[in-house]
């Protein structure tokens, strides 16, 4: 019997899964963040922690490399040829064989889509949005941060919604429930304990309170505060320029065709706001005046590796 191993390649965290040839996971082992982007170490660091999750999961699995036939792995930060040809080289030379690298955003389709060809809208710790047409096309837009307007992922929105706060108490702008919100759950007394909580984004430690001001942001947009909902706005506006462009530029049939558009990442998953995502199907309709199929992922992007591998590479 063959094995696979599937890698699912984040900004915070990497998903190692060893499936069988049925789609059976025979192991599953999770790791420190993976994309190059986020290290001192750049590639040689990322590479590293790669090759060790690796063999972290064959020797959960009581296996060796030998018994596996092909890895196929999802990597944020993989963005261009250049990007790609730098992390294989570097995992070929721990002795890898028989794989394939692509961005993380294109697993998404694999793991979600029904028909094989969908856009893959993913709001995590970063923004992507990855496409497979009906060619087999594949096309990838965001991804890179400030440099290409990404809005939506967790790290957006946890600046968003201290800006918001820092306008209201230190410029007099608008007021918002977000001020009020996070002074109860961070047991701030005063504007200056809230300014020197900046401090705590940039630290290993910055998860929590980046989640804080996450949660109150959808909380504040589910009560209608205005400033957060004119936020929420743009990202739905933002979101529903990204699928409108690969409506534009893909093969996904004629206009009676629908289009699948698959959500994934924390924020379309496990923080999902019915404002925000009707927003976003509304303005993607009406940008494009296209039929939609929105799916949100429920299973793991991981299982886009096995789907991708048992498809066209054995």
């Amino acid at each position: 019997m063959g094995y696979y191993i599937g890698v699912d390649g984040g900004g915070t965290k990497t998903e190692y899964a060893l499936f069988d040839a049925e789609k059976n996971i025979v192991a599953d082992v999770k790791g420190p963040g993976s994309n190059h982007e986020n290290m001192e170490g750049s590639f040689d660091e990322a590479a590293k922690h790669i090759w060790d999750g690796i063999n972290g999961l064959l020797a959960e699995a009581g296996k060796s490399l030998d018994d596996v036939d092909y890895t196929l792995m999802g990597l944020a930060g993989i963005d261009h040829p250049f990007q790609h040809d730098e992390m294989y080289s570097r995992l070929e030379t721990y002795g890898l064989r028989n794989f394939e690298i692509y961005n993380d955003g294109f697993i998404v389709v694999k793991a979600g889509s029904v028909t094989g060809a969908a856009i893959g809208y993913n709001c995590g710790t970063g923004t992507c949005c990855n496409s497979i047409d009906r060619d087999g096309n594949m096309l990838q837009l965001a991804g890179f941060g400030e440099f290409s307007g990404d809005a939506g992922n967790g790290h957006w929105i946890a600046a968003t919604a201290y800006k918001l706060i820092y306008d209201e108490l230190f410029l007099g702008l608008e007021k918002t429930r977000l001020t009020e919100l996070i002074f109860e759950k961070r047991g701030f007394k005063n504007d200056g304990d809230f300014l020197d909580a900046v401090s705590l984004l940039d630290t290993n430690d910055s998860e929590p309170f980046r989640r804080e001001l996450i949660d109150a942001f959808f909380e504040a947009a589910e009560a209608g505060d205005k400033p957060v909902m004119k936020a929420v706005e743009f990202m739905a506006e933002r979101g529903s320029a990204l699928i409108a462009a690969h409506v534009n530029k893909m093969n996904f049939g004629g206009k009676e065709d629908e289009i699948e558009v698959v959500l994934s990442g924390s924020i379309h998953t496990k923080l999902p706001s019915k404002i925000y995502v009707d927003l976003l199907k509304e303005k993607t309709i009406g940008r494009t005046n296209r039929s939609f199929n929105f799916i949100t992922l429920r299973q793991p992007p991981v299982t886009g590796c096995i789907n991708w591998i048992l498809q066209e590479y054995v």
